[in-house]
């Protein structure tokens, strides 16, 4: 079980100071059964006058900045230890009933799931609609996982991830028609896909890191995005179009949204000259800890001393 060590750094530069306006923060992972946090620090240059935080509407954790002063810089730094385990594919149990495409979704779920499954792109034309369809035999005897791992190792074997810092995606049309993107585009276009299908997807923000030597990554050394469809009887699963990954093997989650612009790492607003913005820079790092450093209790709890939130 990895225990691994996240440092993420967003930096904005200026010409001179500007006025900073509330800023909000999410790049504190989500707790859950397969990633434990052990420790959490956030530091902030110039220092806040008021640092709060929020749970957001689906749960992510946001930290939310407003300062006093004007600035020439703004740095935020995230450094976060957590136990990570990994799922795999072959971890997926799919109940008896949805096993083979197409199912429906319980009465017990659909109320929840609605929103999840209601497409966030025009297709008028069905292309996105014809491209998914596609993947689906006309014998009746589509598997749900196989389908769902075609349209993911599909997206990872015939398009070309080509790295893009401004913010904004492409529409799953556009990265259709020009075969490469982001992984953020290959996430909207996997989500909008498998919602053409009926399933219920989320856009999902985090980090990607290598588990073994052997294996190769793309996406490291900034955010990462991917796709979660929840599937009877393991619930939310994460598929991995940039990389072909089903499961969490190498994923970390930080931030679970319907739609891409609900998961930004760092947003918020300043005042001045246009002029007066110089550019962005954004490192992520994720290594292996030291667990010596983070010490268990006898019933595998961690230990509270090692838990520590900070605003600079």
């Amino acid at each position: 079980m990895p225990l691994l060590t996240i440092h993420h750094v967003t930096a904005y530069r200026y010409k001179q100071p500007v006025s900073l306006g509330e800023h909000r923060i999410m790049m504190r992972p989500r707790e859950a059964f397969d990633q434990r946090l052990l420790s959490a620090r956030l530091s902030i240059d110039p220092q806040p006058g008021e640092l709060r935080w929020v749970h957001d509407v689906l749960g992510n954790s946001v930290a939310i900045a407003s300062f006093e002063r004007r600035a020439s810089q703004l740095v935020v730094s995230s450094e976060v230890t957590l136990e990570h385990a990994p799922i795999a594919q072959k971890q997926v149990d799919v109940e008896a009933y949805a096993r083979l495409f197409p199912f429906t979704y319980s009465s017990e779920d659909m109320p929840d799931l609605l929103r999840s499954i209601e497409r966030q792109h025009l297709d008028l034309g069905r292309v996105v609609d014809n491209w998914a369809r596609a993947f689906v035999s006309n014998d009746g005897n589509t598997g749900t996982i196989a389908l769902l791992t075609q349209i993911a190792t599909s997206i990872q074997r015939d398009f070309t991830y080509v790295p893009r810092h401004e913010k904004g995606t492409q529409t799953p049309i556009e990265t259709l028609k020009k075969r490469q993107g982001t992984c953020r585009d290959f996430a909207v276009l996997m989500i909008e896909a498998v919602r053409a299908l009926g399933f219920a997807a989320r856009f999902v923000s985090g980090y990607v890191y290598n588990p073994s030597r052997s294996e190769g990554v793309v996406g490291g050394g900034n955010t990462h995005a991917w796709v979660r469809i929840f599937l009877p009887g393991s619930g939310w699963v994460e598929f991995d179009p940039t990389n072909g990954i089903i499961g969490n093997r190498g994923l970390i989650r930080v931030a679970v949204a319907r739609d891409p612009y609900q998961a930004l790492p760092l947003s918020g607003t300043w005042y001045g000259l246009p002029a007066s913005f110089l550019g962005m820079d954004v490192t992520v790092d994720v290594r292996r800890a030291d667990p010596a450093q983070f010490p268990l209790t006898d019933h595998g709890a961690i230990n509270s001393r090692s838990l520590g939130v900070s605003g600079k």
